[in-house]
């Protein structure tokens, strides 16, 4: 039946991380219905030769912006605050659906041929949304073949709006022509998102809807709320960005008088299945509060070094009780999607924060993360990032005779510290292939990379034009910039720089 399938004679990181002896693994519909030692049972459905290779589970990237790919390479040395407005200006430019669908697959190609099988993405419509567009960003992960969770970025405060001193600082007449650009009102988007979530809900869709709150100084309380009532109705999960920088410390502080994790708890936003994205600046006290809701927090490391906002407290959080996961983050702050990358800077660049080398995070508390740690933000331990009975067949082989296996002492250690992909050679999701060989099968891949190429050079003059446009608010923000670096801080915050 082409609905069974059995991966035969592999080396199988499962739930004990012991790949010392081959097994086989069956799927039946897309789950995994049976692991076994090899040759016990005779394999059925289509068979899949893993011998001489390790099996692992996808991986999760649990944070992604697939609108910044034509930004790719056009930043650095420039901090979060004077970068975002450039991968999110007010000023719109024409972009078709075609060119959308080969946007989001740049990202979904690099994604899979570095070993991740699940991939959210905290896409943003712009300055008014068009259906067509998101439909076309759906339609590129359902050809691909990877799991995707798409969340439409919803916040009712223009970013430009999201920092201290702002009527302070702009001039009247640039506020007042910020203030004059049409959008889509936000409870629209909230209520488009929430359409989206019925046909495509992340408990039966592949490719599915979550929420995406952009985060507390950019969304209204109430605009919040109404955001945790549409998660709790619909059982989505949520994903925020939350003090990523020094700066948005002191906004909390300014903004609620408190910390933005003790404002979002306050307001009854914290529970399970709720990302706080970032969270790069914390208190012992924000971390016992997240544990006790039961929120998780996710790592970014690549993005959090390049765009200079420091380094998560990792072990601390871990410590407290509170859940970790990993993401990328989008491709205007960090030019890749490469997961392994991203578990490997973990395990290394948290070795900086020092202190007792027993409890520094190493390849095991970095896999966890991309894996598992994935699976419980998004509310679905059990199904995705693990080998286990009842879980998504979502898989990736790795060959062993490749110079990053070789000689062979520790599979993980040598995935999360050596591997680029390069021994990549088969990937299931949803109990489908959907990379045979070390190549793609669901779509032509140099002929998407080729119109990718075409499209941004069609593009480009108007993301030019864009970025000039932001450029007129750079004197304003530097001077908000240098306003927030004089003020101090809780010194309970732990370090993030070194």
């Amino acid at each position: 039946m082409d609905s069974e399938l059995t991966i035969v004679g592999g080396r199988v990181l499962g739930e004990t991380l012991d790949t010392s002896h081959q097994q086989d693994i069956f799927v039946v519909d897309g789950v995994i219905d049976a692991i076994a030692d090899a040759g016990e049972r005779p394999p059925v459905g289509v068979v899949i030769d893993a011998r001489n290779q390790v099996v692992t589970p996808g991986l999760i990237n649990s944070h992604h912006h697939s609108h910044e790919h034509y930004h790719k390479g056009r930043y650095d040395r420039v901090p979060l605050e004077l970068w975002m407005n450039y991968v999110r200006p007010l000023t719109d430019f024409p972009i078709t659906p075609r060119q959308v669908y080969v946007r989001t697959l740049i990202g979904a190609i690099q994604a899979l041929k570095s070993g991740t099988t699940t991939i959210v993405d905290d896409l943003n419509a712009g300055p008014k949304l068009d259906p067509a567009l998101i439909e076309a960003s759906l339609q590129a992960y359902r050809d691909i073949g990877i799991r995707a969770m798409v969340g439409v970025t919803l916040f009712d405060k223009p970013f430009f709006r999201a920092m201290p001193f702002v009527e302070e600082e702009f001039p009247a007449e640039l506020l007042a022509k910020l203030n004059a650009v049409p959008t889509t009102p936000a409870s629209q988007i909230l209520d488009f998102v929430s359409s989206l979530a019925v046909s495509h809900h992340p408990s039966s869709a592949r490719v599915a809807a979550l929420l995406a709150p952009s985060a507390p100084q950019r969304c209204t309380d109430d605009f919040l709320r109404a955001v945790r009532r549409t998660a709790d109705d619909l059982d989505l999960p949520v994903i925020i960005h939350v003090q990523e920088t020094r700066l948005q410390a002191v906004s909390g502080e300014l903004f609620y008088g408190k910390s933005m994790y003790q404002h979002l708890g306050d307001i009854g936003f914290l529970k399970p299945k709720t990302q706080l994205i970032h969270a790069v600046r914390a208190t012992p006290n924000d971390m016992q509060l997240l544990a006790t809701a039961g929120a998780s927090v996710q790592h970014n490391p690549n993005s959090n070094m390049k765009l200079g906002s420091g380094l998560m407290p990792m072990r601390a959080f871990l410590d407290a009780g509170v859940n970790v996961s990993l993401g990328t983050d989008g491709c205007g702050s960090i030019e890749t999607v490469d997961m392994l990358r991203t578990v490997s800077s973990t395990a290394l660049v948290q070795k900086l924060r020092g202190g007792d080398h027993t409890k520094w995070i190493g390849a095991t508390d970095a896999w966890h993360a991309g894996t598992i740690g994935g699976a419980i933000a998004l509310g679905m331990e059990g199904r995705l990032g693990e080998i286990s009975v009842g879980a998504s067949a979502d898989l990736c082989c790795y060959r062993l005779d490749t110079a990053a296996m070789t000689p062979l002492n520790n599979p993980l250690q040598q995935i999360v510290y050596g591997e680029t992909g390069s021994s990549l050679d088969t990937i299931i999701v949803d109990g489908k292939v959907v990379m045979e060989s070390g190549n793609l099968i669901g779509i032509d891949e140099l002929g998407i990379l080729r119109e990718a190429h075409a499209a941004h050079t069609e593009l480009e003059p108007f993301i030019a034009k864009a970025e000039a446009s932001v450029n007129e608010m750079m004197p304003a923000y530097r001077r908000i910039c240098d306003r927030c670096d004089s003020h101090v801080i809780d010194q309970k915050i732990l370090p993030a720089r070194f």
